[in-house]
């Protein structure tokens, strides 16, 4: 009964989903406001429709109705319960649902909190939301319905996929999906100000914190699949450069240079066209990114579906949004004029600049991601982009992009001069220097990545902290200040600082770990690095729906015990699939991470063991990007009524 409910009020929310797209608009366009109104309820009931939709299969998963096709393919009933509500989204069907529940509920959030939008606006972004909506309900009714049944329902599922019965995957994809439909709002906006033909600061101020929020939502999700890779498959790496892992990447970039752009766009009503170009590119690189992983035609550990069949559906959509909007965009160009002049030497150009390194790096990602499919397609060729060409080709924009930060940040609007911009940051770049030049003495024999990556890592942090000093200006008082300065100057130095620790993560990561690989006897210490670990045990154990092979190793250094580590092996009966589990002993300095391999014919066990400097850096600074978001999210600049323009009474909002 509660699985035909929710499959009764899927239909029932594309109907409402369908009045949304078509009353609004035309309401719009002929100046009625009874029928602008109806954007709002319908929202709100589409939202509620398609959240009950999801809570019936969510049930079903929990209960294990196998009667249900998606819950046999995807569940058992010895799953521990974390997994069997993740397996609702563990899946292609229950993800996308999940994705149309989500696209739901930001138009929900913008008819509940956009009072102050006027009333055409705001009825044309709820219509183009709904639209977005129809599109992925009519792809799920007719190509992925979840709520398919067995003809005859077996007694047990097959399980899901064993590496996605992990916590981190649990929670990645609601958190990758709240940042990829979030851009869906900033493409509402967008979309919805070409049609209106107006593009100023009071639209800037209104569209910001939708990408926002979108970017925040992003930069967690791709740090919780960071993090997964790392401690989960067992290879050490952090970042494989795999295509779906590009897929959420691209979008981020496009996401970050959006933001920096619509802040121009609400300052200095300069940009406009290039705002407009990415927001549309951020949620068109969102549907790039669902068509990679669900059409089959690139593999990837983390891909739902291998169906063309579906994946052209997601190109139908793809090309009708995207190219649609290019069009209108096309037809628009002269409403988009900018107002705000600046020169040469000032903020606005380094944000500009800013822009142009973030899509030119998202574009070298998307031409590496694709490029194996287009030589296949049209030259015959089977090829293969991996990790070198990526960090040749991608690592000079973001070195490029960690020195103009700190500089852009302190130049002020409309003109400046660079002397006095940079003589604040002299001490700043003097010290990141020096630091730099410490880690390039302290090492031997190794390249110029670590120590770059020290010197940006510390540039941009203390850059930052010369930006927020010379906001509290001289004399006393600055601490009064410091408390009084806006929670968007936080946020601002908050995420930057974090990128910074991040880059230096990721360069000492890569400069200076170590790698041993070995066939480890009982009760024989072996060395690494400046550790010693000793295989003191390997047995065999029972999980709740898994048998495991744990090795117990002791940690050691200069003779003093660390940790006990134990990596598992463990084999997945029902779904007849082993994984990997590595211990890890974490340290803010460095990582020891070891995995346990086969037994060997000549007696001892496969060993593997890495020494990762720095590796808890990246998600530290992960944590500060998305902590500055959120700080910034709680300006109180972005909850009152941001340019709400009043209108005479009687004159209808345009």
């Amino acid at each position: 009964m509660i699985t035909e409910l929710g499959h009764f009020a899927l239909v029932l929310a594309f109907g409402v989903a369908l009045v949304q797209m078509v009353v609004p608009m035309w309401g719009a366009w002929r100046g009625r406001a009874s029928w602008m109104a109806v954007a709002e309820p319908a929202a709100g009931a589409q939202f509620a429709l398609i959240a009950l939709s999801f809570g019936a299969l969510m049930w079903a998963f929990i209960t294990s109705d196998f009667s249900l096709r998606l819950v046999v393919a995807n569940s058992h009933s010895a799953k521990p319960m974390l997994y069997k509500i993740s397996g609702t989204w563990g899946n292609h069907e229950g993800s996308m649902l999940l994705w149309v529940l989500i696209v739901a509920l930001f138009g929900a959030m913008a008819a509940w909190f956009g009072g102050n939008l006027p009333p055409r606006l705001r009825a044309r972004v709820l219509s183009v939301q709904a639209a977005i909506g129809v599109a992925f309900l009519a792809f799920i009714l007719f190509t992925s319905n979840p709520f398919l049944r067995m003809g005859t329902p077996p007694f047990d599922g097959q399980d899901l996929n064993p590496l996605l019965q992990d916590p981190g995957l649990a929670f990645h994809p609601p958190f990758l999906y709240l940042g990829y439909v979030g851009l869906s709002m900033a493409f509402s906006f967008a979309v919805a100000a070409l049609i209106e033909g107006r593009v100023d600061a009071a639209w800037g101020r209104w569209v910001r914190p939708w990408t926002l929020a979108a970017w925040v939502f992003l930069t967690i999700g791709i740090a919780l699949g960071s993090w997964w890779a790392y401690y989960e498959l067992g290879w050490g790496g952090f970042w494989f450069w795999d295509p779906v892992e590009n897929a959420s990447f691209m979008p981020w970039l496009l996401a970050a240079a959006l933001l920096h752009s619509a802040i121009v766009v609400e300052k200095r009503e300069s940009l406009k066209s290039w705002t407009i170009l990415l927001a549309i590119l951020a949620f068109g690189f969102s549907l790039i990114g669902t068509f990679i992983v669900r059409s089959g035609l690139l593999t990837s550990v983390h891909a739902f579906a291998n169906d063309p069949e579906r994946g052209v559906f997601i190109l139908a959509i793809l090309g009708f949004f995207t190219g649609g909007a290019l069009v209108l965009y096309s037809m628009r160009a002269s409403v988009l004029e900018a107002k705000g002049v600046f020169g040469l030497l000032s903020r606005e150009t380094a944000l500009v600049v800013n822009n142009l390194l973030l899509a030119v790096a998202c574009f070298v990602v998307f031409v590496g991601t694709m490029w194996p499919l287009v030589a296949e397609m049209f030259l015959d060729r089977k090829l293969s982009v991996g990790p070198p060409f990526f960090n040749a080709a991608f690592t000079p924009f973001m070195v490029a992009l960690g020195l103009i930060l700190p500089i852009g940040s302190a130049m002020p609007w409309k003109r400046a001069k660079i002397m006095r911009a940079l003589y604040p940051l002299r001490y700043a770049f003097v010290l990141a220097l020096a630091l730099g030049g410490l880690a390039f003495a302290m090492q031997s024999g190794r390249g110029l990545l670590g120590p770059v990556g020290m010197f940006l890592g510390a540039w941009l942090v203390m850059g930052t902290l010369v930006d927020l000093m010379q906001r509290l200006g001289r004399g006393p008082g600055k601490l009064r200040r410091l408390r009084r300065l806006p929670r968007a100057d936080w946020g601002k130095a908050t995420a930057h600082g974090g990128l910074g620790v991040t880059m230096a993560g990721i360069a000492g990561l890569m400069a200076w770990a170590v790698d041993d690989i070995r066939v480890a006897q009982i009760d024989e210490p072996f060395d690494v690095g400046s550790y010693t670990l000793t295989l003191k045990d390997v047995r065999e154990e029972q999980g709740p729906n898994y048998l495991t092979t744990m090795a117990e190793l002791v940690l050691a250094q200069d003779g003093k015990t660390i940790a006990t580590l134990r990596p598992e092996k463990r084999f997945y009966p029902v779904a007849q699939m082993p994984t990997t589990e590595a211990a890890i002993d974490y340290n803010l300095a460095r990582d020891v991470y070891v995995v346990i391999g086969d037994a060997q014919d000549g007696g001892g066990w496969a060993v593997r063991t890495y020494i990762k400097p720095m590796t808890n850096w990246i998600w530290i600074g992960c944590a500060l990007m998305a902590l500055g978001g959120v700080l910034s999210l709680s300006d109180r600049r972005f909850r009152v009524a941001a340019g709400a323009r009043k209108q005479p009474k009687g004159v209808p909002a345009e």
